[in-house]
């Protein structure tokens, strides 16, 4: 079984227990994700199934959607709500409006840097910043390039303290960073209450399916074909090349072939239209990259 299944993860569940019981359910030898999901969090979380694990290089880098919340006058040692209160402040309900809030959401729009909580994987120095954290060591975290493509208000709850939004932002955005500095910005402190991830690259929460879902049409063929994605599928924009019988025997045993085109990956398929997997251009050559049989 290969292809790629949109996975709504529950709240709770690592991103590998998600992938341990993906593989269970299907009863599949290999599989993988295409990036972290924090175990608070919820909601897409694309896995790779069978030899579409090698496809891990083209998704991580992928654009991502949130909705999440902002719990104001409380700081978190973990910036969310698996962590201890470290800290509290009284919060000036007055600021909160929603025009002062949208200002301040806005302001985050466009490329800047973001330094990343310390309980995150990061390595520096070959040393997780949580380990870090965890040991109650201090170490000067670099500052990252992010982008937020957009962010919007959905709702503010002035008896809880918090604040709902939606975001659209690069790979290596933290939430958990943002609803600090946007907590920052109206004069307090917060920490991130809750997050869903509604969208990685194309893959839409729409697409998700839960673990019971899963489970109960394990063997539906025709709801695994609609919800598994092919590679062929994933990568229907991308141009294609169809090679003869000579040039496909070929480039599936590694020789690299001569085609006056444009760098970049391309699909490939024989001469019966059969398609083989991805190609890559490079100074005039087309080499083998993945191939759905191998």
């Amino acid at each position: 079984m290969d292809g790629i299944i949109i996975i709504d993860k529950p709240m709770g569940y690592t991103s590998q227990d998600t992938v341990s019981k993906v593989k269970r359910i299907l009863n599949v030898k290999k599989a993988g994700h295409t990036g972290t999901l924090d175990p608070m969090a919820t909601g897409v979380l694309p896995v790779m199934l069978g030899n579409s694990t090698k496809l891990s290089k083209y998704l991580v880098e992928h654009d991502k959607t949130y909705i999440s919340k902002i719990k104001l006058g409380e700081k978190t040692d973990t910036g969310d709500c698996e962590g201890k209160i470290i800290l509290t402040k009284n919060v000036d309900c007055s600021v909160l409006t929603k025009e002062r809030i949208e200002q301040i959401l806005n302001s985050f729009l466009g490329k800047q840097k973001q330094i990343p909580p310390m309980y995150s994987s990061i390595k520096i120095n070959g040393k997780k910043l949580y380990e870090y954290a965890r040991n109650g060591e201090k170490i000067d975290v670099p500052e990252r390039d992010i982008e937020i493509y957009n962010i919007k208000l959905i709702n503010i709850d002035l008896k809880k303290l918090e604040i709902e939004f939606e975001v659209s932002c690069s790979k290596g955005t933290y939430i958990r960073s943002l609803c600090e500095d946007i907590a920052r910005k109206l004069d307090t402190i917060g920490y991130m209450s809750y997050l869903k991830r509604t969208m990685v690259s194309n893959f839409k929460i729409e697409d998700a399916v839960n673990f019971e879902q899963l489970e109960s049409k394990k063997n539906d063929i025709d709801f695994l074909n609609e919800k598994i994605f092919s590679m062929e599928e994933l990568f229907r924009n991308y141009p294609k090349i169809h090679l003869n019988e000579r040039k496909e025997k070929l480039f599936l045993n590694g020789v690299l072939l001569t085609f006056d085109l444009k760098e970049g990956i391309y699909n490939i398929y024989n001469s019966d239209n059969n398609y083989l997997g991805l190609g890559i251009i490079i100074n005039n050559l087309l080499k083998r990259d993945i191939i759905i049989d191998e």
